[in-house]
C-alpha cells in the first residue's frame, strides 16, 4: 500500500487545543473577576465546554448563526441577558487570552518538515473554516495544506464516511491512498479507518488514553512516529511505542 497524502485533524492533533482552552479561560475569567462564581477553574472550565458543545451542534444543525451560536454561549455562561454588542465584547476579551496562549504540539512542524516531499496534505476538522482558517494562519502553518475541510460548511462530520471521503476527494486520490491522523479513537480512529484510510490514532496521554483501542487505527504516542507507519525513509521517523 502506497500514502500519497496524509490528512489532518486540528484540534489537540495539531494544535494544543486543551493546553490552550483551560489557560486561556482561566486568564480571562481572573480578568473579569468571575472566578468567585465557581468552586474551583476546572468546574468553570467545564461549564464553559458544556455550553460550547451545546452551542455549537445548534449551528452545526443550522438552528444559529456562527456569530450567534458565539453570543449565546456568553450569555449561557454568565446567566443574563446582553445586548449583541455587549456578548461580542466579551467574546472578544475571552478570544485575546485564548489566543494568546495558542500553540502547536513540539513534534508537529518537524514531521510537517519531514514529509513535505513524500507526500501532500489537507485538513479535515469537524468545526468550521470560520475558526480553523484563522487558526492555522495564525499558528504558521496555513500553507502546509492543499485543502482544509469542516464539517460546518461540508454538511457532514466525523465519524462519517462522507467526511473522510470528501477530504480524499479534494486530494483526487482514492481513500487507500490517504492517511489520516486525529486524536479521537473513535471519530478519527475508527471512522477514518471504517471509510478505507489508512487511520492513525495519535495518543498523547490524554482523556482517551486509558479506553481500549478500537479496531482499525494504528496507535502512536508522537508524531515522530508517523514518517514509520507510512513506511517514509526518514531520519526523524521513530518506530512505533505500541504494539
Amino acid at each position: 500500500m502506497s500514502i500519497h497524502a496524509v490528512v489532518w485533524d486540528v484540534d489537540d492533533t495539531l494544535f494544543d487545543y486543551t493546553t490552550a482552552d483551560r489557560l486561556g479561560m482561566r486568564a480571562h475569567l481572573t480578568a473579569e473577576g468571575l472566578l468567585d462564581d465557581y468552586d474551583t477553574v476546572e468546574q468553570a472550565i467545564a461549564r464553559w465546554r458544556e455550553i460550547t458543545d451545546v452551542q455549537w451542534a445548534r449551528y452545526a444543525a443550522g438552528e444559529a448563526t456562527f456569530e450567534d451560536q458565539r453570543r449565546d454561549r456568553v450569555r449561557v455562561f454568565l446567566g443574563h441577558d446582553l445586548t449583541d454588542a455587549e456578548a461580542d465584547a466579551w467574546f472578544k476579551r475571552y478570544r485575546a487570552h485564548y489566543e494568546a496562549v495558542w500553540a502547536l504540539f513540539p513534534d508537529v512542524l518537524p514531521v510537517l518538515d519531514s514529509l513535505a516531499a513524500s507526500h501532500r496534505h489537507a485538513v479535515l476538522s469537524n468545526s468550521s473554516i470560520h475558526v480553523q482558517d484563522r487558526k492555522l494562519r495564525v499558528l504558521g502553518v496555513h500553507d502546509r495544506f492543499e485543502s482544509i475541510l469542516c464539517a460546518a460548511e461540508l454538511g457532514v462530520s466525523k465519524p462519517e464516511a462522507g467526511a473522510f471521503l470528501a477530504a480524499c476527494e479534494a486530494l483526487d486520490l482514492p481513500p487507500h491512498q490517504v492517511a489520516y491522523v486525529g486524536d479521537h479513537p473513535e471519530i478519527d480512529g475508527r471512522g477514518a479507518a471504517d471509510a478505507g484510510l489508512l487511520s492513525v490514532w495519535i495518543d498523547r496521554g490524554g482523556v482517551y488514553a486509558t479506553i481500549d483501542p478500537p479496531v482499525g487505527p494504528r496507535r502512536i504516542a508522537s508524531l515522530a512516529e508517523l514518517p514509520s507507519v507510512l513506511g517514509t525513509d526518514s531520519r526523524f521517523g521513530a518506530p512505533s511505542t505500541f504494539r
